[in-house]
């Protein structure tokens, strides 16, 4: 029995260190007076992501980077989360596409260092 219990033990640390890691919460990204805050995030290059979007204007907004494939409205005083990636190592871009003067944002994707 104790052999039995020890294969299962090993059959799960197997398991457990094999498994992907999980990934962070979502990065929170505010759009307020036409602007996005931060205006530049930073993410793990090879993962899948979230952005959290709020929206803190009186009008509408649409987060979108053709880069990342997104496009989503955002409501005023709404907020709505996006996935993305995996990305390569490198710069991406994204903009309000009602305000896409203003309202513009850079996502850079980093290696992870080994």
């Amino acid at each position: 029995m104790t052999a039995w219990i020890a294969g299962w033990a090993l059959l799960l640390a197997c398991a457990i260190a094999t498994a992907p890691a999980r990934a962070a919460g979502p990065v929170a990204l505010v759009l307020k007076d036409h602007r996005f805050t931060p205006d530049h995030l930073e993410v793990p290059s090879g993962e899948r992501f979230r952005i959290a979007v709020s929206n803190q204007d009186a009008t509408p907004a649409e987060f979108e980077s053709y880069d990342l494939k997104v496009e989503k409205i955002v409501v005023p005083g709404g907020t709505v989360t996006v996935s993305a990636g995996p990305l390569h190592p490198g710069t991406y871009t994204f903009f309000d596409d009602y305000h896409p003067d203003a309202a513009r944002g850079t996502i850079t994707a980093v290696a992870a260092k080994g």
